[in-house]
């Protein structure tokens, strides 16, 4: 491959386009009113989802954010994984494989859940943390007002300070 091949569809342009300048404004919004703007979106009211979103940024399971919020365990981590929240899927790597498998018409549902090895409900919720994206407005919109609390953080480390070790207890 030679530098022309390389080359081969760059373009140049006499003008550049302005797209603003981009700015993440973490001064504490109001989450429930960013929340509020992507009603729709939410597969629970903006106040119940900013209730499990503020425990879960604090540390807390979702099964206990669900029942803090006042909604289904379900509708929490489908609410997490819609605010681009992470590794929400309850199967492994290759159970995944197989459930995509499904997805495509490859495999019959029965025979998915049993090479899966997951319960009814876990199927359900990594069927549909994989056939729903993460919503990028929403996780935008949140991104900013649920920045980790440091005091939360440093509450935590007090408490568990009796089991962490240090460097001394190495020697």
């Amino acid at each position: 491959m030679g530098l022309s091949d390389i080359a081969a569809g760059v373009e140049v342009h006499e003008q550049q386009r302005d797209r603003g300048v981009p700015t993440v404004d973490a001064t504490g919004g109001n989450l429930r009113s960013q929340l509020q703007n992507w009603a729709d979106a939410l597969p629970c009211t903006p106040a119940a989802a900013a209730t499990v979103l503020e425990a879960y940024t604090a540390g807390t399971s979702v099964g206990d954010c669900a029942r803090e919020a006042g909604v289904a365990p379900m509708t929490a981590a489908k609410l997490l994984h819609r605010c681009g929240i992470s590794g929400l899927s309850p199967l492994s790597p290759t159970a995944q494989r197989v459930l995509r498998d499904w997805l495509d018409g490859t495999l019959p549902r029965s025979e998915a859940i049993e090479l899966t090895g997951a319960a009814d409900a876990e199927f359900a919720l990594a069927a549909y943390i994989e056939t729903h994206d993460a919503v990028p407005e929403l996780a935008d919109a949140v991104e900013g007002v649920l920045e980790p609390d440091a005091t939360a953080t440093v509450h935590k480390r007090d408490a568990l300070s009796e089991t962490m070790s240090s460097v001394d207890d190495l020697q």
